[in-house]
This record gives C-alpha cells, structure tokens and sequence, in this order.
C-alpha cells in the first residue's frame, strides 16, 4: 500500500511547496522545513540555472526536476512545465500544471525558478534538466503557453498522477507540458476539442509515454484506495500486464528530441558541495558525479 501511495505523491510532486509532499502517505500536509543552509544551497543551485537559461540566448525553455527519489522506478524526473523570460510573475517563471489540495483539482501556476526547485524532498542531491528548441518552435510555444485562454483550455477538469496520455478524462503535469506542445506546434482548432485535437496530434507523430511497471495485482488494487490514482482511464490489456503508461519529463524530452532537429539540452545537478553541469543529451550519472567533459561550480 505504501508503495502505490508513494508512487501517487511522486507523480504529484509539481505542486507548488506550500502543497508539495514529505512523504508519499501525507501529500498535502507540506513539506519538512528546509534549514537556513539548505536552503542557500538550493538557491545557489537555482542561480546556476538561472544563470544557464540566461546564457542560452533563448526566451523559453522546457525545464523539468527531481523531487522525490523515484530512482526505484528507474525515474529521475517527475515533474516538467514551462520556464518564461517574459513572465508576468518574475523572468524565468516556470508555468505548469500542479494540483490544489485545498480545493481538490488542477489548476495552472507560474513559480518563480527559485521556488521551482526549492519543492524538493531531498535538498542534499537534485537534479535540473533545461532544453530548449530552434526559435521558431521557441517563439511559437511562447506564444502558446503565454495565450491564457488556450493555455486553460488544454487544462483537464480532473486530475490523475498515472493520466493516459491518449484519453481526456485526466491528466497530469506532464501531460499539459505535452499537449501545450501539440497545440504550439500545429495549428489545432480552438475550443472544448482542443485536449482531442492535440493528442489526436502526439499520436500521428507516435508520442511514446514512460511505463511504470506496477508489478503486482495486490498494488494495483491498493491504488485504487489513492484518490490521486485512476486506472479507469487506462487501456485493459494495460492493466492486465499491470503496467501504466503516462507523460514524464523523459518521454517529452524523447520526443521533442525526435521531432525538432536542433533541440539541446542541458542537465545540472547539486551535492551539498557542488554543481555540475553537462551540456548534451547523455544524462548525468547517479550521485552527481562529474565526467571529464563537466563543468563544475563549487558551493559556497
């Protein structure tokens, strides 16, 4: 029971802090207070973003972080949005989808980058991954996600950690950061179809989601008791194999890499001594332990 719960809070894990989880059993009841050198650290971290983003010479970017350890799920990332120049609420706002305990369904939110990466369980090792894309698809998702309207209108009424990402009855942060992606890339027509039309869009171009391996019926069924978990939206020979099949930062990254010739990425992570940074598609090792290509920023 522990490890479905777990996995449901992990998958929510873009809440905002004042909403994010401790543990997976106790998701909105807020974090565990960071100490003042956790938190410094953390910020120093956020300013080699901030600082990286800046240098890109691009106005948007995809931006996706660790928040609680997954790695038993081989997951690094949980949680992806949409990090902004020209935000309204500070430069470099990530906008994203996070679920609202206090009124119990999804709702778009811009954080600022700082606050982003502070919604962590373990501010002793993190990880950030930037990508970002040619300036025409920069300049047409900038004007998608900025479009407040159309950005609501890809916002499913109800929300599931586990969403399908070819069905309209849930969904989850990944899934918004994807459709917004269908709707800024294509020319979709607007209204209460736009969800359909998109994903109508990721399925032509064959959008692959990640699959988390369940591993037993006993877990399946204890999901059932997690209201952030749904299955009904799901296919039945999925279930049966005790698999589910849902948006993550890896999958979106798999495709924009595979759709947009010129994409680049860059991935950071932090120690309690060190940032290090690597530019490129080959993902960081575990521990946060530089190769000889890496650049390193000392911590203060």
């Amino acid at each position: 029971m522990r490890r479905a719960l777990w996995l449901a809070a992990c998958l929510l894990a873009g809440a905002p802090a004042a909403h994010a989880a401790s543990t997976g059993v106790r998701y909105c009841d807020g974090t565990e207070p960071l100490s003042a050198r956790q938190q410094d650290r953390l910020l120093q971290f956020a300013a080699v973003a901030r600082r990286e983003l800046e240098a890109s010479g691009h106005d948007v970017a995809l931006i996706a972080r660790s928040g609680i350890d997954l790695s038993r799920f081989g997951i690094r990332y949980s949680h992806a949005g949409v990090s902004l120049k020209g935000s309204a609420n500070a430069p470099w706002s990530v906008r994203q989808l996070y679920f609202s305990c206090d009124e119990g369904r999804p709702r778009l939110y811009d954080q600022g980058l700082a606050g982003f990466l502070l919604a962590t369980d373990d501010a002793s090792l993190g990880y950030v991954s930037l990508v970002w894309v040619p300036r025409e698809q920069a300049a047409a998702l900038e004007r998608a996600v900025l479009d407040n309207a159309r950005a609501l209108r890809l916002l499913a009424a109800d929300y599931s950690a586990n969403a399908y990402p070819y069905s309209v009855r849930y969904q989850n942060c990944n899934q918004w950061v994807v459709e917004m992606l269908a709707a800024a890339w294509s020319d979709l027509p607007d209204g209460d179809t736009l969800r359909v039309h998109a994903q109508a869009w990721l399925a032509d171009r064959r959008y692959e989601p990640a699959t988390v391996d369940v591993g037993s019926h006993w877990l399946m069924l204890a999901g059932r008791l997690v209201p952030w978990l749904h299955y009904d939206d799901h296919p039945e020979a999925d279930r049966a194999a005790l698999r589910v099949r849902t948006s993550l930062p890896v999958s979106i990254e798999a495709f924009v890499r595979e759709q947009v010739p010129g994409a680049q990425r860059i991935e950071l992570c932090h120690d309690e001594r060190q940032v290090v940074i690597r530019r490129g598609w080959e993902p960081l090792g575990a521990g946060c332990v530089p190769g000889p290509d890496d650049r390193v920023v000392a911590l203060d």
